[in-house]
C-alpha cells in the first residue's frame, strides 16, 4: 500500500460508562495514548455522538482502523462501531484485562487513586502496542508520530 493512501490517523472509541471504574480507566488511558505516547496519530471519537449518529465520526470510523476500549462486557464502543462503521480492527475488554492481570482491588469510579492511574498507564500501554503493530504492518501511515 502506498504511504499517500494509507491512514494518517488510528481512531479510539473508548467506553463512556461513568458509573463504573473500568469506563474510568479507559478514558484515561485514551487520554495518555493521545497526548503522552502517540500525539498526532491518534483521534478519539465521542461515542455519545457517534451513538447519536453523527455521520462525520461514523465516517471517520470507516476510514481509519478503530480500536474499541470497552470498561465491560457491554463492548458498548465495539459494538457501536460494528453497527454503524464496521468491523472493529482490535478491541479492548478493561475488566478482561484486569482479570488476566489478577488485580482484584476495589477499584473508585469517581476518584482514581494511584492504582487507577497505574492501571491507566498499563492500559494505554496496551493501546500503544497496538497502534504500533498497525504501523509496522503498514495499516497507517507513521509520519504523524514524533
Amino acid at each position: 500500500m502506498a504511504l499517500e493512501t494509507r491512514p494518517k490517523f488510528v481512531g479510539v472509541l473508548s467506553c463512556s460508562g461513568e458509573e463504573e471504574p473500568e469506563g474510568t480507566i479507559a478514558r484515561n488511558a485514551v487520554r495518555l495514548v493521545m497526548e503522552k505516547y502517540r500525539p498526532g496519530i491518534t483521534v478519539s471519537l465521542c461515542l455519545p455522538l457517534y451513538l447519536a449518529g453523527d455521520s462525520g465520526e461514523q465516517e471517520f470510523a470507516k476510514r481509519v482502523p478503530v480500536i474499541a476500549v470497552d470498561g465491560c462486557e457491554k463492548a458498548c464502543a465495539r459494538l457501536s462501531t460494528e453497527k454503524y462503521s464496521g468491523e472493529v480492527s482490535d478491541a479492548i475488554d478493561i475488566r478482561a484485562l484486569l482479570r488476566q492481570w489478577g488485580v482484584e482491588d476495589e477499584l473508585s469510579r469517581s476518584h482514581p487513586r494511584e492504582l487507577e492511574w497505574e492501571l491507566a498507564e498499563r492500559v494505554a500501554r496496551e493501546i500503544v502496542r497496538i497502534i504500533d503493530r498497525y504501523i509496522e504492518e503498514g495499516k497507517v501511515a507513521a509520519t504523524n508520530t514524533r
